[in-house]
């Protein structure tokens, strides 16, 4: 059989998709050690949790009450349980108290029951808890991003939002006041022993906090379909969550429902394990700045940039004719969009900006962003982890004009 001739611009193209192929099919995939989904879950678990090691520091959100029933539930198992109450996201001022507490009650293990922030709050005590370095010389950016030197303690996430992800994700995030700056701590000895994915913990939350956390999640799952770091395993991963997400998150915003939210949550847990492993974009190189200079809920960051990041990124990828197969990947996300919102998927982006807003999503003025900040704002972001995966390369420019765009 003969070959078809390829012209020098075919074989361009040819190469570029090889290349991406190839990269595609070599790559290695970390995560937590015993991941367990599903409705139930949770109190099954109850004796895993307790083998973890006593005593536990039991970590939970602001309100206490909302986790009684895992603590009654250990102590029922003998073992001896400490709280910590995170109100808020974790900063190093909350970390170092915690670190304090539990030193001196001798802890063994760590639980995290709650949000993101609890997750990321108990990921980090259970790994400066043994640490001998002080906090500043592993924390990312504004320290000196060396690993532990120790082994983090066992550390279990029970996930109560369907967001982050952070429940089988290396990395904890810590604002950091003093820079104006949310940080990573970073070590992949940080992936929980133990995460507990059970929807029923997420049921009747309210619906802005569905907004926020699940605009997350399935920006979680976009950004590493998209990344110039995506593989086989996050793309199979990613393919079949991003649909599941948009259109649990459109019925969940009509009406509470069971089935929704067990497909949310397995999008947030998707979208943690493609991050870890195919890294994120633009959407959250610009979201860690934002939050550490103006305080802004990280979920309703994401979802009110994720629409104009989408945008600026497809408007530069039509510039550079060798791109096709992403631009491929990007009517893929238009047509999920568009089926899960009811619109045109030509014009789903601006219509998912429209339609998140409509349920109250605040822009960034609403969220702190002085337009004065804009310019510093992109500059430190342009250096962002984060934006290590973006499809396309963007400049300051560009940066500063999502910004304005979603002010």
């Amino acid at each position: 059989m003969r070959l078809p001739l390829i012209s020098g611009e075919q074989s361009s193209k040819h190469n570029i998709d090889q290349e991406r192929i190839m990269a595609g099919s070599s790559f290695g995939f970390l995560t937590a050690a015993d991941i367990r989904f599903g409705r139930g879950m949770a109190l099954a678990g109850v004796k895993d949790l307790a083998n973890l090691g006593a005593p536990l520091l039991l970590v939970h959100g602001s309100n206490s009450k909302r986790a009684d029933w895992l603590r009654l539930a250990l102590l029922d198992q003998d073992i001896q349980v400490q709280c910590f109450a995170v109100a808020g996201e974790p900063d190093i001022e909350m970390i170092t108290k915690g670190v304090e507490q539990a030193r001196a009650g001798a802890i063994a293990a760590v639980v995290s029951l709650g949000g993101g922030s609890v997750v990321d709050a108990g990921k980090a005590l259970a790994a400066l808890i043994p640490a001998t370095r002080p906090m500043l010389d592993h924390l990312e950016v504004v320290g000196q991003g060396l690993p532990l030197d120790v082994a983090p303690l066992p550390f279990a996430a029970l996930p109560t939002t369907a967001g982050t992800g952070a429940e089988v994700t290396k990395n904890a995030v810590l604002s950091v006041p003093e820079a104006r700056r949310k940080v990573s701590l970073r070590d992949s000895r940080m992936l929980p022993d133990i995460a507990i994915v059970d929807a029923s913990l997420t049921d009747n939350l309210p619906r802005s906090v569905t907004l926020a956390s699940g605009l997350d999640a399935v920006t979680q799952v976009i950004e590493p379909y998209l990344s110039c770091k995506a593989n086989w395993l996050t793309d199979a991963l990613c393919r079949d969550a991003i649909p599941k997400g948009l259109e649990a998150l459109a019925t969940l915003m009509q009406t509470e429902d069971p089935a929704a939210r067990d497909a949310l949550a397995w999008t947030s847990l998707a979208g943690g394990l493609a991050l870890a492993n195919a890294g994120l974009g633009a959407v959250h190189g610009l979201a860690g700045v934002l939050g550490g200079v103006t305080g802004g809920a990280h979920g309703a960051l994401c979802g009110t940039l994720l629409p104009h990041v989408l945008a600026s990124n497809h408007a530069r990828l039509h510039t550079l004719a060798e791109e096709a197969p992403l631009l491929a990947r990007f009517d893929e996300v238009q047509h999920w969009i568009a089926a899960a919102i009811d619109c045109d998927h030509e014009q789903a982006f601006e219509s998912l900006k429209a339609w998140s807003a409509n349920l109250g999503l605040p822009a960034l003025a609403q969220l702190g962003l002085d337009k004065e900040q804009i310019p510093s704002i992109a500059s430190a972001s342009l250096v962002s982890s984060s934006m290590k995966g973006n499809p396309v390369p963007l400049s300051q420019s560009d940066l500063e004009g999502i910004l304005f765009a979603a002010l």
